[in-house]
């Protein structure tokens, strides 16, 4: 199995660190390096990496990780990577044609989460995304930027960060098949270029189902607010 991991926004929010979020070093380590040393627990060794802003960059310091480390790296460079994260998504269609990880370069998270839903698997056209079900004063999480769920009976209803109504947080940790990317493709050429459109357009299918974190940790690294969570959660070299 593969990993799919989108590194390609600006990540403005957290500029003052670095120019290139992903390469935003805690705890002298890289968020990306953290994420694919993460995922390798998951037995996953076998990565592809969607880069833009500062691509060179990325390519660069994870050329030097892929020989230090048993993993192999494939680049895919998105040319439109300030548009939403869907495109960065749908960069790797003629990439991954077998059920694959798809993460995101600045998420960290528990690396139980992967292992465990690696092992549940999904049915053949599905997607399945990790959620967090604490939804009433998570100290993990910034209501106003989290993107949020709608569930019911595992299957996601719903998905976007101004849902008025939702019972799970997206913690951005998919197990995704293929058919993610006609459900993106779809769901550009419908005028909604995000990762949380083609969610939707599976979950009309009833083809997306959600995997409870349980009480684990994950955060999403995206001001300098979740960076100092971060040090004291995650800042072990």
């Amino acid at each position: 199995m593969k990993c799919l991991i989108i590194a390609a926004g600006l990540g403005s929010r957290l500029a003052n660190k670095g120019d290139s979020k992903p390469l935003v070093q805690l705890a002298g380590i890289p968020l990306i390096e953290r994420v694919i040393l993460t995922i390798m627990h998951a037995g996953i060794t076998d990565f592809s990496i969607v880069i833009g802003y500062n691509g060179d960059k990325i390519r660069e310091r994870l050329t030097t990780f892929s020989q230090q480390h048993p993993v192999t790296i494939d680049f895919i460079h998105n040319v439109q990577w300030e548009k939403p994260n869907g495109i960065s998504v749908l960069c790797a269609r003629e990439k991954l044609h077998e059920p694959f990880f798809l993460v995101m370069s600045d998420h960290l998270f528990d690396p139980t989460i992967a292992k465990d839903l690696r092992q549940e698997g999904i049915a053949e056209g599905e997607i399945k995304l990790a959620v967090d079900m604490r939804t009433v004063a998570n100290p993990l999480v910034d209501l106003d930027d989290v993107t949020k769920v709608l569930a019911e009976d595992g299957r996601i209803k719903d998905i976007g960060k101004t849902i008025p109504n939702y019972n799970v947080f997206d913690t951005g940790i998919f197990l995704c098949s293929p058919a993610l990317f006609q459900a993106l493709a779809e769901s550009i050429a419908d005028g909604d270029a995000s990762l949380s459109g083609g969610i939707r357009k599976m979950a009309c299918k009833r083809k997306a189902r959600v995997f409870d974190i349980g009480n684990r940790t994950w955060l999403d690294i995206d001001d300098d607010a979740a960076f100092d969570k971060a040090q004291t959660l995650f800042a072990i070299n």
